[in-house]
């Protein structure tokens, strides 16, 4: 007999784990979080927290508390390449879509603002509202092992406190572990590349910079110094973790050679460097090492252990994708893992979490780790990939100043090689357009969207089936600005229709009802609870004003039918032929 049972158990409280156990409390699932550490993330990690997952926070109802901490857009993008933070500027880069041009781009797609958010500020928000929605937590709780049968699986884990171990009995365990993961390891995911491809330091430091950033803020500094580093360039990473007096440097060290001694003296002779004005107070905070990784698992899943974030895909922070991909993941997945533990969807809904998110995580490290490779486009610009040579560097990098022809494609070279750093800066494709193609996704026949513009760089909007509903501002009938992604969502599915469409709501509310699953419906149009005065959906809905949209709990289209429907029973038909697809009920015998 086991000591606790829960039906999910999650193991880790990172931003994977806190964000499942989140949406998993939301729905009234009884969930159980461990980890073996006695606090949450007690250093800022990762922070780039982008509009896809502001979009999955603010359905989980804590979007404002993030946006109440975090850093805002408008202070994240004078991205800076410099010899110093006090030294000389060889370039700058409008990040985060703050250009002018770019930042409309990132408002017209989303109600929600890309923000800055560390890793210790986000982890309390996600696993304090799990807790206050009845999410169990256990610090200090060591995962061990875990044994699977046909109606659950028993964890054997230690409480590093009293010494003791004892079993968890779940139905289903999310392995939220991290990037060394022993739940992946332990049932055997598939993994591919590999782990250790670079080496890295971490230093956290305070210091008030205000003087040399005040007018440029950004998030990231790129500090390059040739001869100061094992591989020559000497390049640094100044990060802002609060404006503008807590900071965090990454800087390289040679993986192949014996690990760094952190001490506090080298600590502080990297931020010296790197900052490059001595007269400037510094207190360091704290020094760890980290490898870069190059490896993602080609499915996600199990049995019932299912596992998400670090524990399946492994990168660089490039991009600012990793914590964003974690969160997601969890997000897709509790929906799912809800409904089953619920009874109203069958066991083939969970195989659904593997198809849509493992193409994700692929995408996502492969990205990252191109971002690393793509910087060889600055050093080649400023001569410094052509000699091992210090001081010749350093010639190469203030030859661009000289008045010769040479000089002057220099100059050229280098405003576009940083340019080209808008695929790891600037990549909304890539953090907005993630398509799911699954049995969890009912296709309408229809081609999939040509991109205009660059598919990693721009977002196209679209409502074909396994692509995120778009959003779209409408008034309500008391003259709110609501978002259509705010109508959907809350655990739940909704058709969404026009006039013409209440066929699709009277079948939406009659094929909830027999299937014992919540289907919301909304009409929008003149007269109706919500409106579209200014006209965007009415561009990029993708069907006619009677027409429909079954929008799955996690934001993504399900089933579209471009139409009207001719009668009650078609429509009825449909979207019950739609949802039990979905569910992985077709062959049940309807009621």
């Amino acid at each position: 007999m086991a000591d606790l049972v829960t039906d999910v158990l999650v193991v880790g409280s990172g931003p994977a784990g806190s964000a499942a156990a989140l949406a998993l409390a939301t729905y009234g699932v009884s969930t159980t979080v461990i980890t073996k550490y006695g606090r949450l993330a007690d250093t800022p990690r990762a922070h780039i927290t982008n509009q896809r997952t502001m979009e999955a926070l603010r359905d989980l109802g804590v979007e404002e508390e993030v946006v109440a901490q975090a850093v805002p857009q408008e202070l994240m993008g004078n991205l800076v390449y410099c010899t110093s933070i006090a030294g000389e500027e060889l370039g700058r880069l409008h990040a985060w879509g703050t250009r002018p041009d770019r930042l409309a781009d990132y408002t017209a797609a989303s109600p929600s603002r890309i923000c800055d958010m560390p890793q210790d500020l986000m982890e309390p928000v996600l696993l304090h509202n799990a807790q206050a929605r009845g999410a169990r937590v256990r610090f200090d709780t060591e995962y061990l092992s875990l044994q699977q049968d046909d109606e659950g699986v028993t964890v054997h884990v230690r409480d590093r406190l009293r010494g003791d171990e004892y079993d968890v009995r779940a139905r289903y365990v999310v392995g939220a572990d991290g990037g060394r993961s022993q739940v992946a390891q332990d049932v055997g995911l598939p993994l591919q590349g590999r782990m250790g491809v670079g080496g890295s330091i971490n230093v956290v430091f305070d210091a008030d910079l205000s003087h040399l950033v005040a007018d440029r803020p950004s998030v990231l500094y790129w500090v390059l110094q040739p001869g100061a580093d094992v591989g020559g360039i000497g390049a640094g990473l100044v990060r802002m973790v609060r404006p503008w007096h807590r900071w965090l440097i990454v800087w390289g060290y040679d993986i192949d050679g014996p690990p760094p001694d952190l001490t506090e003296e080298f600590a502080l002779s990297v931020v010296r460097r790197l900052v490059g004005d001595d007269s400037v107070p510094v207190r360091i905070l704290s020094s760890s090492a980290w490898t870069v990784n190059h490896l993602y698992a080609e499915r996600y899943s199990a049995g019932r252990v299912f596992c998400a974030g670090d524990a399946v895909h492994r990168h660089p922070p490039s991009n600012g994708l990793g914590s964003n991909t974690s969160i997601q993941d969890a997000y897709n997945l509790a929906w799912k893992l809800a409904m089953v533990v619920r009874g109203q969807a069958g066991p083939g809904l969970l195989d659904t979490y593997s198809a849509e998110r493992a193409p994700v995580g692929r995408q996502v490290v492969d990205r990252a780790n191109q971002s690393i490779a793509d910087t060889a486009r600055i050093y080649d610009a400023l001569g410094l990939l052509d000699t091992t040579d210090p001081e010749l560097m350093v010639a190469h990098m203030a030859a661009r100043k000289e008045a010769t022809p040479e000089a002057e494609k220099q100059r050229a070279a280098l405003r576009e090689a940083i340019a080209f750093k808008d695929h790891e800066f600037n990549c909304h494709g890539v953090e907005m357009d993630q398509r799911y193609a699954s049995a969890a996704v009912v296709p309408d026949g229809t081609p999939a969207e040509q991109p205009a513009r660059d598919p990693e760089l721009y977002s196209h909007v679209t409502s074909r089936p396994g692509a995120k509903l778009p959003h779209a501002w409408l008034t309500t009938d008391h003259r709110r600005r609501v978002s259509t992604l705010d109508l959907v969502g809350g655990g739940r599915f909704t058709a969404v229709t026009g006039i013409g469409g209440e066929a699709w709501v009277r079948a939406a509310a009659a094929v909830g009802e027999r299937l014992g699953v919540d289907v919301a419906s909304v009409v929008i149009g003149p007269g109706r609870a919500h409106d579209d005065l200014y006209g965007d959906w009415a561009r990029v809905r993708g069907t006619d004003d009677g027409g429909v949209l079954l929008v799955r709990p996690d934001g993504y289209v399900a089933f579209r039918r471009r139409a009207a429907a001719a009668t009650d029973a078609d429509a009825q038909a449909a979207l019950e032929s739609a949802l039990r697809t979905v569910l992985d009920r077709a062959g049940q015998v309807p009621a």
